[in-house]
Parts: C-alpha cells; sequence; structure tokens
C-alpha cells in the first residue's frame, strides 16, 4: 500500500499593514473625498482638529481671474484673448440647440434665438451688445430682449448672460440669495475682485461679515457656465489644484481652499471624550501618521502636477489641440514613482486653468500610431473641423482624415469614424442640412 506523498512548498503573500493601507487611500482621494475623510477621523481622535484654510479675499482661482479680467477687475495682468477668441465648443451648440427647439418650436423667435446663440462665447456669455445684435438679426431691440429672457432660463444657470455681473445675478436668483446686499455686491464685483471687504460694507450698510458670507456664496458659482460642454471639462467643484501664469511661466499649486488644516493635539482636547487607556496611546500615533500622510499625499500629487504640466504646458497656452502623447508610465519614470501610484493619486483630481477647471487624468493621452499625434489632440481638432464645416456640404470621414493626417502620420478613415462616434456626431448624410 501506497503512502501519500509529502511536499514542501513555499510562497510569497504581500499583505498591507493598516498604516499602508491607510496611505493608499489617503493617496487615492481627491480634496473633497479626503475632506470627508479627515473629518470623520477629527470626530474620532481626540488629538485632530480641523480648521478651515484661510483664504484671502482677493484671491480667487483661474477661472475668476480671467472672467474679472474681461472687465478690467482684479489682478490678471490681462484676459486671456486666445481663449475668447475660440469659437464655443461643439457640446455647447448643440446643447443651445437642443434647449432652443424646445423653448422655441417654430415661427420667429427661433430665428431670433438662433441668431443670438451665434453671438456666444466659450464662457456663454452673449459676446455683442443686444442692440447691434438686434439689428444683425433684423429684429427690435424689444422683440431680442424678449428671446433673450427666455433664453437665460436654461441650463446650467448664466448662459446668455451679457455680463458676469449678470451671470452671477442669474445663478443668484436661481439658487434664492439674491437679497439686498447680495445685489449691491454683484454691482460691485470690481471691489470684491480687490479684496475691498470694509468698503464694500460701508457703501451696502452691513457689517464686513455679511459680505464675507456673500462672496462665499459668489465662490460656488460658476462664472463661465459654457466652460463645462468642452472637451475634457471637470464639474464645477472645488479644484484640488490651480493652474496660474506667472513671470517665470505657468505655475501649479495646490488649492489652499480645497482642503482644511489639520491640527495635531499632543494632550487630547477638551470636552471631548476621554478614551480607555490602552487606545489612548493608539489615538495619537493614528493621529501623527495621518498628519503625516496628508503631508506626503500633497506633495506626491504637487510633483505629479509639475511634471505633468511641464509636459503639457502648451496645452494651457493653446488649448487642447496641443495636447502631445504622454502616459503614466513616462511620468512615472521621470519621478522615480511606478504608474500605479500616479494612477492612484491623480484619479478624480482636477485644476482649475485660466480656460476652465480639467480632468488632470484626461491630459494622459496615447499617440494614434507609431509616433503620431496625441489622439486627445486629433479629438479637439476634429471637433474643431466639425464645427467650421459648411452645413450644406459636410465632410466626409476621409475628408476629415486627410484634413488630420500629417506627413509621416497617416489617419485612418476608421480612426476618424471612432472619434466622431465618441464625440455623439453622426455621418456626413445626417449632418446635411438644406438651407
Amino acid at each position: 500500500m501506497s503512502r501519500p506523498a509529502q511536499r514542501l512548498t513555499q510562497s510569497q503573500k504581500l499583505r498591507l499593514n493598516v498604516g499602508l493601507a491607510t496611505s493608499i487611500r489617503v493617496l487615492r482621494f481627491d480634496a473633497s473625498g479626503l475632506t470627508r475623510y479627515l473629518e470623520e477621523q477629527a470626530a474620532e481622535n481626540p488629538h485632530l482638529s480641523l480648521a478651515p484654510a484661510p483664504v484671502a479675499p482677493d484671491e480667487w482661482l483661474p477661472r475668476w481671474q480671467t472672467a474679472f479680467a474681461v472687465h478690467g477687475m482684479g489682478r490678471a495682468e490681462q484676459p486671456d484673448f486666445a481663449a475668447m477668441l475660440q469659437a464655443p465648443s461643439l457640446g455647447l451648440i448643440e446643447h443651445v440647440t437642443r434647449q432652443i427647439e424646445r423653448l422655441f418650436p417654430t415661427g420667429r423667435p427661433r430665428e431670433i434665438a438662433y441668431g443670438l446663440m451665434n453671438a456666444l462665447e466659450p464662457s456663454g456669455w452673449l459676446g455683442q451688445p443686444l442692440p447691434m445684435l438686434a439689428a444683425q438679426i433684423g429684429c427690435s431691440v424689444p422683440e431680442a430682449g424678449a428671446v433673450l429672457a427666455r433664453l437665460q432660463q436654461m441650463e446650467p444657470t448664466g448662459m446668455f448672460a451679457r455680463s458676469l455681473a449678470e451671470c452671477l445675478h442669474l445663478q443668484a436668483a436661481e439658487a434664492g440669495h439674491l437679497d439686498p446686499t447680495m445685489g449691491c455686491v454683484l454691482e460691485h464685483l470690481d471691489m470684491i475682485a480687490a479684496g475691498q471687504i470694509a468698503e464694500l460694507a460701508r457703501m451696502c450698510r452691513v457689517e464686513d461679515a455679511e459680505i464675507t458670507r456673500r462672496i462665499r456664496i459668489i465662490r460656488s458659482f460658476d462664472p463661465k457656465p459654457g466652460a463645462q460642454f468642452t472637451q475634457n471639462a471637470a464639474p464645477v467643484r472645488e479644484p484640488d489644484l490651480t493652474v496660474t501664469r506667472g513671470p517665470q511661466g505657468w505655475r501649479v499649486a495646490l488649492n489652499r481652499s480645497a482642503l482644511p488644516d489639520v491640527q495635531l493635539h499632543e494632550k487630547p482636547l477638551a470636552g471631548r471624550a476621554p478614551l480607555p487607556p490602552a487606545r489612548a496611546a493608539e489615538a495619537l500615533t493614528e493621529a501623527r501618521n495621518l498628519v503625516r500622510m496628508v503631508a506626503s499625499r500633497n506633495q506626491t500629487l504637487l510633483r505629479i502636477a509639475q511634471e505633468i504640466l511641464l509636459r503639457q504646458e502648451a496645452t494651457i497656452s493653446r488649448g487642447l489641440e496641443a495636447l502631445e502623447p504622454m502616459s503614466m508610465q513616462d511620468v512615472g519614470a521621470a519621478l522615480g514613482l511606478h504608474k500605479s501610484t500616479i494612477s492612484r493619486a491623480i484619479a478624480g483630481v482636477s485644476a482649475d486653468t485660466p480656460r476652465g477647471t480639467i480632468w488632470l487624468r484626461r491630459l494622459f493621452t496615447a499617440p494614434v500610431g507609431e509616433g503620431g499625434a496625441a489622439g486627445g489632440a486629433l479629438r479637439a481638432k476634429l471637433g474643431r473641423l466639425l464645427q467650421q464645416e459648411d452645413a450644406a456640404a459636410p465632410l466626409s470621414d476621409q475628408a476629415l482624415a486627410e484634413a488630420l493626417s500629417a506627413p509621416g502620420a497617416p489617419i485612418a478613415r476608421r480612426t476618424v469614424a471612432k472619434y466622431r462616434a465618441a464625440l455623439g456626431i453622426g455621418p456626413a448624410h445626417r449632418r446635411k442640412r438644406r438651407p
């Protein structure tokens, strides 16, 4: 009778301890998720407390700085004229077209609405005075004003505003915040752009705290509602990073207002429920580790963002058509980090730029073919070609492929068809409109 064979095997398993697992978790959080996590930890740990990050009254995100600059306000040297000269995105035009068809089924008001749509800027504002537009459309100013009032009811709120003040006025009214003090603040946007809180409070005959509260509400609004429809745009929220132009060029920084300050207390805070003796020492260690992890997360995210900006600087200046091929492995190799660390760090992270808020992950794009242009850049160029085409004679996929091809880097027709479908745009025969 045979005996059962005995074998000795050896295996290795990677097991994450609590500290490493928490560190990875903290790295994957965006600003809003990390804030919620810190609030939970501070509520449970008597050695931790949170304080709102101080923000100077005249410190505004880049999208606000460029909006102020259009009206000669704030600290921005000049508005982004390149962005202002761009046509509104294809997504914005499609959205507005659908809304016009819903609001104006037929008749003369629809024609006037389309005429006003042609004057939209990428920000969602009207780019010309109403009397001038009425003359171009061939209607009276009251007729144009009546149509405009209905167009301003569409989502997102603030569309078809004639100025930043009107854009914010529409959003304040829709949110139920348009009281006399808010109205006074909106009439003096130049003062809030300059951080003149005390002077504005005296003018509005309220306390400084009331002005500060209104400014906090205004910061939650979107100064450029039309920018939500651009390719790679992130939802309007408090971004993780800011990208601004300095004396030495573009620079990236952590958004100080997105995260609270984490404060460590060596002794438990007064008024907090005491912990069991065995748990007390652990709580202090955990608090110290969490503070260290948050600092490490912020440093890692900033390093990665700086490397991305270095590689995609032209995109910030000229738009998505300037995207360069870039992979997480490339960025990781430059920083001495694994690509999985890059992926975790930028998950859900957004950056506020003068052109709007973008997802950091969307700046990673592979080349089309060996040594070809970045796929994201080709999609942006395709969108521009489709937007500029003659509606009576739309471009075929083959014609678009030839227009997108470069010497030594041809673009296949099927690639164009795939990108076009991803943009939600039909083939040429469906896009054709009879005059």
